[in-house]
């Protein structure tokens, strides 16, 4: 059976054809240009492909929520031609199959959780570190919903006194994505992060700012592994660095046989930067079921 999966991303839509077992079959990458004209793009490229479903991991925040009469729509995004944009609503007007919708965080978390480092978890965290920060919570076995989606991103964090950056994010300053996304670090430091790969001030502070969060989801969540991606995270250096201060920043005070070794328990993505387009496949699956 064939599956169509969208990884709807701020910079390019990946759309992608896979079957039952994860599999991707065929893929293609288009830019994130305004609806009209990526919508129709991506509505002919899963045209004809015979899928029995989609999935879609989007970007947010979105509307989860299926009793509500936007459920399926991008809301208040900071991409402005996105706004209140009904991309459940075209696809599936357009393709007439059932559709399976989430973050795209979330899709990661749940590709990790089917076929990945997380298989067979009860409770699990992923979490993007990239333009933005996301986090995608796996609890009791399930994708972690509430009133709307997490936003682990936008947890508020103190600036580390030696840090005299305002703060990237538009609502809050110093929040998560705020002082440790891509951009907060291209604007504290003057530089592109990619260009900064044998600064070790830059990445011992933002494995502070990374080990700090991490730290509070793990205080909360309780998860049993934790997983690190992101284009911040492709600098090999950060992730010891992150192990090494979240333990310190435990202080010893909770006491698991996860925690005995963290470098099995905070973890890089397993599935080759595959996972949010996996993911996106098995919402699709979940979705067919849901429709039988």
């Amino acid at each position: 059976m064939r599956f169509g999966a969208l990884e709807a991303g701020g910079t390019k839509m990946v759309c992608a054809v896979g079957n039952e077992d994860g599999k991707i079959l065929e893929r293609v990458s288009i830019p994130t240009e305004p609806p009209d004209t990526t919508m129709p793009k991506i509505y002919e490229y899963f045209c004809g492909k015979e899928i029995a479903a989609l999935g879609i991991g989007c970007f947010g925040p979105i509307d989860l929520s299926r009793e509500s009469k936007t459920y399926g729509y991008i809301t208040t995004t900071s991409k402005l031609a996105w706004r209140q944009y009904n991309i459940c609503g075209y696809l599936k007007e357009h393709l007439n199959v059932p559709i399976g919708f989430d973050t795209d965080v979330n899709g990661s978390m749940l590709g990790e959780a089917t076929w990945g480092c997380a298989k067979g978890l009860d409770t699990a965290i992923y979490i993007t570190v990239g333009t933005g920060v996301g986090v995608g919570v796996l609890a009791g076995g399930r994708l972690l919903h509430g009133m709307q989606h997490p936003e682990g991103g936008h947890i508020l964090i103190p600036a580390r006194e030696d840090d005299r950056y305002s703060g990237k994010c538009p609502y809050h300053g110093h929040c998560m994505e705020g002082l440790a996304a891509g951009p907060a670090i291209e604007e504290r430091w003057g530089k592109k992060a990619e260009t900064l790969a044998d600064d070790e001030k830059v990445w011992e502070l933002e494995a502070h700012y990374l080990a700090y969060a991490v730290t509070n989801y793990i205080m909360m969540l309780s998860p049993q592994k934790i997983i690190l991606g992101g284009g911040v995270m492709h600098q090999e250096q950060l992730l010891p660095m992150v192990r090494s201060k979240v333990d310190k920043m435990l202080g010893g005070y909770i006491r698991t046989k996860e925690l005995l070794d963290m470098n099995s328990y905070i973890v890089a993505p397993s599935l080759q930067d595959n996972q949010g387009i996996m993911g996106a496949l098995k919402l699709g699956m979940e979705a067919l079921d849901r429709a039988d």
